[in-house]
């Protein structure tokens, strides 16, 4: 109110006397006493107090009156600062009588010391208990940690008390003092004192409260006061309530009246002598028990805030780690703490005198609670992150629900939504709606519906594969327009319970994938998204069900047989007359054409399946073990006991969830990890396989654009996902950058990205090129193609279920991958070393023996072995000082890439207080330099600057997972035990390789003998070609003896798939009984004319003296002679190939010849051999040809071939082990001279002599080097 001036106010009739007032400070606090002690009037409250019939702490709401409550404190906490003063204090008595509303506080240990204070003329307990504004606790420059501070404390309980008495006993003064004072400490009798007749020490405190009498509720919270007491002071101090001693120990049995439930986590720490906590999940509500300086700070402060920081900090540190893309604020986090807090802090200061909350700064606490690392990893593991995170996807559900939800009649208008006509009306529950994988599929399904009407029926292509809702984050959730269309177009909300189908838009989802593996992953994450926000739809008779069409066709005339699974088509093709019927592979539902789909939806009861919901158990742990992050380890042993023949049949009308993930997802996920774990054998994927198995089928020599490169390997290997995809792996496969690939199998020819960004700044695949890199051949050598075991999918052979280098390429170039229940993270070795190893390993050493490190090629930094779980190694960049203040970076950690690091020191700059204030790069395409500035840069240890700048990395040696030569997962413990499988199957594909060269040669020696022969029948006239049927020239070739090819064949013969020939033509011609066909010499018959000269005769047999000093050079090679020179000339060309990278990037020019090169043919031999001449028989042979008897040549060619054929019955003999190849072919029953031969010689090669057997039985027995 504005007075003017000059007027006169009205006081109401109160003097100035009355209004203007002054009170002593004992009156102000009677007038006044919730400025002090909190409210005089009863109020209710939700506190904690102690239950005597439960025998716990329990929160509920009470009755009381702050004051009361404030008054009991002060004499308590009195009590309880005393074992601060004294060490010796052992016990503290405390009586509550309901009766007479009588309080009494009983302690040993020091007394208040019994003597007239000189200054105020009054004993000292006199002073403290009945002046006000005395205290102990008035000089700040003493640190003290009691309760005390502000000189009221007890005064207030003697202010508030109808009766107030002090007894204490001082034993060094021999003295004991009594005072009593009434009338709210207004009136008090002459102090008393006596002479103690024994030396004891003691304080006794007894009040009769000027408030109301105890009630049950008062008396609980003082008895829970009382309790406080014994669990927070130190163990020797014994704590009674009304004579009866309260057993609690320490401070964890104390909080352990807190949390009674035994699942319920509990984690405790003695920090140090100032600090002890206790540690539980809170649901949803931060909760705390705290006390400082045995006060109750009921509602918390800075120490409980310096604690709880700590927890929140480290919890979102690994929600962020863990959860990348789920924001998680720290208040969140906070509110699923209860924390325990019990400390002793240096002169602490509160809010107010009624001290429920302290106020402090951590940095004037006098001490600090560092929570050790061993408990936080127990409070981070003890379940409160999982609360935090549902909690974020409850949050994520309700705001879910507001997005999506709409009136069930409301139109929905949605991009490529075809909606039903009756979607959302009364007659909804009668509509399906038709999720498509893709826009292609939604086509097949307009067509089809067609047939059917689009009353009942609406349509909506996925976008791929529909998001795993159960392991989502908020933001994914929020952000993914695909599941919240879902919810809006069937009418669904996140989590709400629907007991009637007739609630929703629509009554019925069909899925129409394809009928592929990743159709199958597609089917089970509709079933998780339904499963996870309302899974009682699943049990709802026909609210979900599968489109299915067929994955081949079989086709005769007007009759089709369809097969739904690869199995069922599999097991058809073994029945009699399958070969008469025309195959076409659906790869996927555009295959279909719109004929096709109006005949699927004709018969829908066909192609239509619903999944049922019979049993609880067993269906809800199927889904729940299929897509619960938490089962891994139950998903490595369902995959284990995966059985190869299982598939789901399609011919039922019903499928059982359960049944549907036990038969069919289950192949999802095992293929899951096929493509993302790499077989110990070669160290490919499959997807890398196929490129590898494309580019040996081409002779992918010259350039190609990645593009091209991809379009290519998606047709000859059955590659069925994006080419996107695939031109990333061809990319990944070329990229040679430090931390990409020690040896890249094929070449980066233009921009394939940079250590920079992680090759993730590689130009598009249209304008990259790329080819094989020469070393591909020296490890994937082209000796072996026709040894591997081939694959065929879609009616075409394709690549083998693997490879099988000369050296273990896993080990190589490492991979990392995650499947289903499996992951793998194998480091990288250098090629070096391998080499070495198997070296040693052939003479007998075993890879134990090695001590091998990993290895990045290119990398500066250092590999040290660290001693943790599992086992491991730290790779640390490299750091040096320049000066006062410089300091260079000039190696990063593994895969920490300079673009990422740079923006890393960036944010040092941007600090207020910048750690770095400058910044230099001098960096190269594989080479790191930052130069940077830290003020102050010798105070700081190198160890603690790579610290700051995180220059080490770790790589565990604990997921070295990866399937065997069995085609199975296996762990194994350390990478000895990866090169001894390896190692095995590769000694014995060398075996199998030198069986198959030698077999080779053999037929090259027949076919040139058999061209020699031919070739001087013609000239000799003893052959006539011209002027006849092919038919009559074949019958009289075979009465000549000419070797055919099937023949030739059964010696060896070179398979068509492994050329850019007759791809598809995989079947071999059938056997026939009947005259020998046409083709059967096409060897001989399709030579020029020009050929018909005994020049060419010479050549050949030149030729031919060639082909048998190579045979003879070969038998006498041990296969770890034909081993080591592969391993030699690997070395030496990753030399080359190293040093060219070099010479490249310094722009040096390479070394070695210029112009196109020419591959030398490969030649092994015996080690510590020389090349020698043509022996003397085959100088015979040769003069006899071209001797001037025409008749004399052509016998001379018989017994060449008579020679040929006893020398290599001979020389068969001395092929290690037993010698033919496993897939020669028999050869016909009806042969001829030359065939005769050749069986009597497959017999002598798969006898094999003793020596020849004891040759393979161990390396030991085998030449010295």
């Amino acid at each position: 109110m504005k007075s003017n001036p000059g007027e006169i106010i009205d006081f109401g009739g109160s003097t100035i006397e009355q209004i203007y007032q002054k009170k002593t400070p004992l009156e102000h606090i009677l007038l006044r006493p919730d400025t002090y002690v909190g409210s005089i009037e009863m109020q209710d409250s939700k506190l904690w107090v102690w239950d005597s019939t439960k025998n716990k702490m329990v929160y509920r709401q009470v009755q009381y009156v702050p004051g009361l409550y404030k008054i009991f404190d002060e004499i308590l906490v009195n009590a309880s600062d005393n074992f601060q003063r004294d060490k010796f204090m052992n016990k503290i008595m405390v009586t509550i009588d309901t009766q007479n509303s009588m309080v009494r506080v009983w302690n040993n240990g020091r007394g208040i010391p019994v003597v007239i204070h000189q200054d105020y003329k009054i004993y000292v307990p006199e002073l403290i208990f009945g002046q006000l504004l005395t205290s102990s606790n008035y000089d700040d420059t003493k640190k003290k940690v009691t309760g005390g501070r502000n000189g009221y404390g007890a005064k207030l309980t003697n202010v508030f008390s109808k009766k107030f008495i002090v007894e204490t006993a001082d034993s060094e003064n021999m003295k004991k003092f009594s005072m009593e004072w009434t009338k709210n400490m207004s009136v008090h009798n002459e102090a008393k004192i006596d002479r103690l007749t024994k030396k004891e020490d003691f304080t006794c405190i007894t009040f009769y409260p000027d408030l109301q009498r105890f009630d049950k509720d008062i008396v609980d919270l003082m008895t829970k006061r009382v309790y406080d007491l014994a669990g927070i002071t130190d163990r020797k101090v014994k704590v009674f309530l009304n004579d009866q001693e309260i057993k609690i120990k320490n401070f964890q049995e104390y909080v352990e009246m807190y949390l009674t439930d035994p699942d319920q986590p509990k984690i405790f720490e003695v920090v140090n002598e100032r600090w002890e906590i206790g540690m539980s999940i809170s649901e949803g509500v931060f909760q705390q028990v705290s006390f400082v300086n045995n006060i109750c700070t009921t509602k918390g402060g800075t120490h409980v805030t310096h604690v709880a920081d700590q927890i929140i900090s480290a919890i979102s540190e690994l929600v962020q780690k863990k959860f990348k893309k789920i924001e998680v604020k720290n208040p969140q986090i906070k509110q699923h703490l209860w924390l325990f807090v019990n400390c002793l802090i240096e002169n602490p200061c509160f809010d107010s005198q009624t001290k429920d909350t302290m106020t402090l700064k951590p940095s004037a606490f006098g001490s600090k609670c560092e929570i050790s690392g061993k408990i936080m990893k127990e409070i981070l593991k003890c379940g409160v992150v999982d609360h935090v995170m549902a909690y974020a996807k409850a949050k994520s559900e309700a705001l879910l629900g507001k997005k999506v939800r709409q009136k069930k009649n409301e139109r929905v208008f949605m991009n490529k939504l075809e909606d039903a006509n009756e979607a959302g009306t009364k007659n909804g529950v009668n509509c399906t709606l038709i999720l498509t994988e893709g826009d292609s599929a939604k086509s097949l399904a307009m067509a089809g519906i067609e047939v059917i009407g689009r009353d009942n029926y609406g349509v909506f292509p996925l976008k791929g594969k529909l998001l795993n809702v159960r392991e989502a984050s908020h933001s994914q959730l929020m952000n993914n327009e695909e599941i919240q269309n879902i919810m809006k177009i069937v009418g669904l909300e996140p989590k709400k319970e629907y007991n009637s189908l007739q609630d929703l838009r629509y009554g019925c989802i069909m899925i129409m994938a394809d009928q592929d593996l990743d159709g199958s992953h597609i089917k089970g994450l509709v079933i998780n998204f339904v499963h996870f926000f309302w899974p009682g739809l699943l049990k709802k008779q026909g609210f979900l069900k599968e489109f299915i069409t067929p994955i081949v066709k079989a086709t005769k005339g007007n009759d089709v047989i369809s097969f739904f699974t690869l199995p069922e088509y599999e097991t058809w093709t073994k029945t009699e007359n399958a070969s008469t019927w025309k195959i076409k592979y659906y790869k996927g539902l555009g295959t279909s054409t719109n004929k096709e789909a109006q005949e699927y939806f004709s018969n829908l009861d066909r192609h239509r399946i619903e999944f049922v919901w019979k049993d609880d158990a067993k269906d809800e742990d199927a889904i729940d073990l299929a897509f619960n992050k938490k089962r891994a380890d139950d998903r490595k042993q369902w995959l284990a006991n995966l059985n190869p023949n299982t598939y789901l049949d399609m011919s039922q009308s019903k499928i059982e969830f359960s049944e549907f993930i036990h038969r069919e997802l289950i192949l999802f996920s095992n293929y899951d990890n096929i493509r993302s774990i790499p077989s110990v054998m070669d160290g490919l994927k499959p997807g890398q396989r196929k490129i590898l198995f494309s580019c040996f089928k081409r002779k992918l020599r010259s350039e190609i654009k990645v593009a091209q490169l991809s379009g290519y390997v998606a047709e000859h290997s059955a590659y069925h996902h994006g080419e996107a995809s695939l031109a990333g792996t061809i990319v990944g496969l070329a990229q040679n950058f430090v931390g990409s690939n020690n040896i890249n199998l094929l070449m980066p020819l233009g921009q394939f990205g940079t250590r920079n960004m992680g090759g993730k700044d590689m130009a598009s695949p249209r304008y990259i090129f790329t080819n094989l890199s020469h070393l591909t051949r020296k490890i994937f050598l082209q000796e072996d193609d026709f040894l591997f075991s081939y694959q065929i999918e879609d009616g075409q052979r394709i690549e083998p279920i693997y490879y099988v280098p000369i050296i273990p390429m896993v080990l190589v170039n490492g991979s990392e991958g995650i499947g289903t229940g499996w992951s793998t993270n194998v480091p990288q070795y250098n090629p070096y070393d391998l080499i070495n190893a198997y070296r040693a390993r052939i003479k007998g050493k075993a890879f134990a023996e090695n001590d091998i490190k990993p290895w990045y090629k290119g990398f500066k930094g250092t590999v040290e072995w660290i001693d943790r779980s599992g086992g491991g190694y730290e790779l640390t960049g490299v750091m040096s000082r320049l000066g006062d203040d410089w300091l260079q970076i000039s190696e990063l950690p593994l895969r920490k890439w300079t673009g990422d690091f740079k923006k890393f020191l960036e944010d040092f700059m941007k600090e207020d207080d910048p750690f770095i204030t400058d910044m230099k790069e001098y960096h190269t395409e594989n080479r790191v330099d930052f130069h940077i500035r830290i003020p102050g840069l010798n105070k700081y240890t190198d160890g603690a600057l790579k610290k700051k700048f995180k220059l080490s990395t770790t790589i565990s040696m604990a997921n070295l997972v990866l399937f065997d030569k069995d085609r199975k997962i296996v762990k194994y413990s350390n990478i000895d035990e990866i090169m001894e499988e390896h190692f095995l199957v590769r000694e014995d594909y060398y075996k199998k390789r030198k069986e198959y060269l030698i077999a080779k040669l053999i037929r090259e020696c027949e076919i040139l003998a058999n061209k020699v022969k031919f070739i001087l029948a013609v000239v000799n006239n003893q052959l006539i070609i011209n002027k006849k049927q092919k038919a009559t020239l074949v019958k009289e070739l075979t009465s000549k003896g000419f070797a055919t090819k099937k023949q030739l064949d059964t010696i060896y013969s070179e398979p068509s798939f492994l050329t850019d020939d007759n791809t598809k033509d995989i079947d071999p011609e059938p056997a026939s009984n009947g005259p020998v066909a046409s083709k059967e010499y096409d060897y001989l018959l399709s030579m020029p004319l020009w050929s018909l000269t005994y020049e060419k005769v010479e050549s050949l047999q030149n030729e031919h003296e060639q082909k048998t000093e190579e045979l003879e050079e070969l038998k006498k090679v041990s296969i770890y002679d034909m081993w080591t020179q592969d391993l030699d000339e690997l070395a030496s060309a990753i030399g080359r190939s190293w040093k060219d990278e070099d010479d490249d990037r310094c722009n040096r020019p390479r070394a070695g010849n210029k112009g196109k090169s020419v591959k030398p043919k490969k030649v092994y031999k015996k080690r510590g051999s020389q090349d020698t001449k043509s022996n003397e028989k085959n100088v015979t042979a040769k003069k006899s040809l071209v001797g001037t008897n025409n008749n004399d040549k052509v016998m001379s060619i018989d017994k060449m071939l008579s020679s040929i054929r006893t020398d290599r019955g001979k020389n068969s003999q001395e092929i290690e082990g037993k010698a033919i190849l496993t897939t020669m072919k028999t050869p016909p029953k009806q042969i001829n001279q030359s065939a005769a031969d050749m069986k009597k010689i497959k017999e002598i090669l798969s006898e094999g002599s003793e020596s020849d057997k004891n040759d393979f039985s161990s390396f030991e027995d085998s030449e010295e080097d």
